[in-house]
């Protein structure tokens, strides 16, 4: 346990003798408030953070970002401005012997002063509930004025007792803007020292696009810069950035042209059924250094855009590779990354729900707000029942085949659609033949109800199927009609129920008839995802 802002060595260390030794973002790391660059919607004037340094009541927080934000330095900054004792402990490093540790030098510096001590918990998502749960009594008396800094979610990494004590700060990556700021004090900083290497506007532009919104990266990339440019004459262009950060370049080339056209040609090699060349993009992508997160959030994506039902083992598949991912890292956990890519590439294709659903969501923008009908409206209290909610409605578990045939689960008033069209492809072919066998029995039993005489005052799709409505007992895979209690002369009325349909008043259930005759042809599909 140590605190990383001390400017003196550890005891028994000498002091360097060549402050340049220190890395530039240590040397740079802001003294004051008004020295911390980004973070405006926090610091800003009036703004939470701001208010807090300004308030003379320090309080226990979450700092949440992403690496390179400055959660550090604020908590830092925090026990500064208030004249409080600072010890930071490492949850990577540190476990509960480093805890103890703290209690007793809080509680040292309590009875010795009356002050509390700013306890600043780095990667406190790194411990786990008992860890976590050390620090809440001490929290809860005052002993401590907790600041946790986590790169993770805190609703899901940190105990809820501890959250609800604290107040949760997001960090945001660093702008453009904030990033030039960063050079040019990087830069008078090093000419300072004598050795601020010139920069042309696209090798700076690369620089900021290589910090990718980090700061520290940025930094250690001018730092690597400034050392391999000593002694240069001419300005430091984007070639000279290209053999003097291979690796970093490779890495962190975020907003490059390169790094989209490989995402593109991994997600179309999925897409595509060809596992090598999937295989092959994917390792590139890691090889450059992409955060091999973000490859399986595509892997993810890729598995409900393009595999969808035909396969639903993908989905599962990509998640799991996701997890062990995270419960691995690298480079262990890439393989199971390289085993989804491959399962994904072989799996039977599908964007069939994807079109669904991008054309529901184009339907229900400019369609108008439509009221669910009363039959599907839930009747909790007595009021709602004699309102008439949920009167009709046809409890399907209660019907032959465990389907409601003829019902309507559209607004009233709608014509049934087909925005769902299965492929034949994989499970969703199996799919297809029941959605099918439902519409053809739908079709039966309206034409069934227009038949049937109407009781006096009943009307709506809602209302209970006619005695020789066509039952229903069909499952993936199977076209089965006639349930246990359906006898075959019903099963022959049921047939020309269903041809009966086919009017022109009845061009819909018609439709619906026919099931596989409104297939679009998936050949003209074109996926928006990459």
């Amino acid at each position: 346990m140590a605190d990383l802002f001390s400017p003196a060595p550890p005891a028994g260390l000498p002091a360097p003798a060549d402050p340049t030794v220190v890395p530039l973002a240590e040397r740079l790391r802001p003294r004051r408030l008004d020295e911390v660059i980004g973070q405006r919607h926090l610091l800003g004037a009036g703004k939470p953070l701001r208010a807090a340094f300004g308030s003379g009541r320090p309080h226990s927080m979450i700092l949440w970002g992403p690496p390179g934000v400055g959660k550090t330095t604020l908590a830092r900054l925090m026990a500064d401005a208030f004249g409080l004792p600072f010890i930071a402990i490492s949850a990577v490093l540190g476990g509960v012997k480093d805890i103890r540790e703290a209690v007793e030098r809080a509680q040292a510096t309590l009875a010795a002063s009356g002050r509390a001590t700013v306890v600043f918990v780095d990667e406190v998502h790194r411990f786990n509930k008992a860890q976590q749960d050390a620090f809440l009594p001490h929290v809860e008396a005052g002993l401590f004025v907790f600041i946790g800094a986590t790169t993770e979610n805190p609703s899901f990494e940190v105990v809820g007792a501890l959250l609800s004590r604290a107040a949760v700060y997001v960090l945001e990556p660093l702008d453009e803007a904030d990033l030039q700021s960063l050079i040019d004090r990087a830069l008078a900083l090093l000419a300072q020292e004598g050795g601020a290497p010139a920069l042309e506007p696209a090798a700076r532009r690369m620089l900021v696009d290589l910090a990718d919104g980090d700061a520290r990266r940025l930094l250690n990339a001018v730092q690597i810069v400034a050392s391999l440019a000593s002694g240069r004459a001419a300005a430091v262009d984007e070639s000279f950035l290209r053999e003097a950060l291979p690796a970093t370049l490779r890495r962190f080339d975020k907003g490059g042209e390169n790094f989209y056209d490989q995402i593109s040609a991994l997600h179309k090699s999925v897409r595509g059924s060809d596992p090598d060349a999937a295989l092959y993009w994917m390792v590139r992508m890691l090889d450059g250094g992409t955060d091999p997160r973000y490859v399986a959030r595509r892997v993810v994506r890729m598995a409900v855009e393009d595999i969808g039902l035909a396969d639903p083992r993908a989905l599962q598949l990509a998640l799991q590779a996701a997890e062990t991912y995270e419960r691995l890292g690298s480079p262990e956990g890439e393989l199971a990354l390289a085993q989804a890519v491959v399962y994904l590439a072989a799996a039977a294709k599908s964007n069939a729900v994807y079109r669904a659903y991008n054309a529901v969501r184009a339907f229900v923008q400019q369609d108008g707000s439509r009221p669910v009908p009363l039959r599907l409206r839930n009747a909790p209290t007595r009021l709602m029942q004699q309102l008439d909610y949920g009167k009709g409605y046809r409890y399907a578990h209660d019907e032959a085949g465990g389907f409601a045939a003829g019902e309507s689960y559209l607004p009233d008033g709608m014509r049934p659609q087909h925005w769902y069209v299965p492929t034949e492809r994989g499970l969703e072919g199996r799919i297809g033949e029941r959605l099918a066998e439902l519409r053809r029995l739908n079709a039966a039993a309206r034409a069934a109800q227009r038949r049937q005489p109407r009781a006096a005052g009943v009307a709506g799709a809602g209302d209970d199927a006619p005695s020789d409505a066509p039952r229903c007992e069909v499952s993936f895979g199977s076209a089965a009609a006639g349930g246990p209690a359906a006898p075959a002369a019903t099963a022959a009325t049921d047939a020309a129920d269903a041809a009966d349909a086919a009017d022109a008043a009845d061009a819909a259930d018609a439709a619906d008839a026919a099931g596989a005759a409104d297939a679009a042809d998936p050949s003209g599909a074109t996926g928006a995802g990459s």
